[in-house]
């Protein structure tokens, strides 16, 4: 089992930068490929970015494509999503989660663990 623990959200203006993390407890982080969403007032979780295991393999939403990135620093069981030229769109509570099996990695019902999001709102 893993616990996730989101950080770095907060309020930026648009055409701003946000890096949010996601620390994992356990010593099992390596073993799970791990998703951003997020989700906005009235509105479905969405799929924002995800990532393999081993880094190698990373994917950015159609909506956040050219100002995403996601990587990972399994020494330190920590995820990361860096996110520019933000948009009032972007606001939404950011969830970070983890999977363990081959399901596809932009489906919210493929992920086993969530943590318990943080808020970024955009201003315009």
């Amino acid at each position: 089992q893993v616990q996730l623990v989101e950080s770095g959200g907060g309020l930026v203006q648009a055409g701003g930068s946000l890096r949010l993390s996601c620390a994992a407890s356990g010593r099992t982080f390596s073993r799970y490929a791990m998703g951003w969403f997020r989700q906005a007032p009235g509105k479905e979780r969405e799929f924002v970015a995800a990532i393999s295991w081993s880094g190698d393999n990373t994917n950015c939403a159609d909506s956040v494509k050219g100002r995403c990135t996601i990587s990972r620093d399994n020494a330190k069981n920590t995820v990361y999503l860096q996110m520019n030229s933000l948009k009032p769109e972007d606001t939404a509570v950011y969830y970070c989660a983890a999977k363990v099996s081959t399901a596809p990695r932009w489906m919210v019902a493929s992920y086993d663990y969530w943590g318990q999001g943080t808020q970024v709102t955009v201003s315009s």
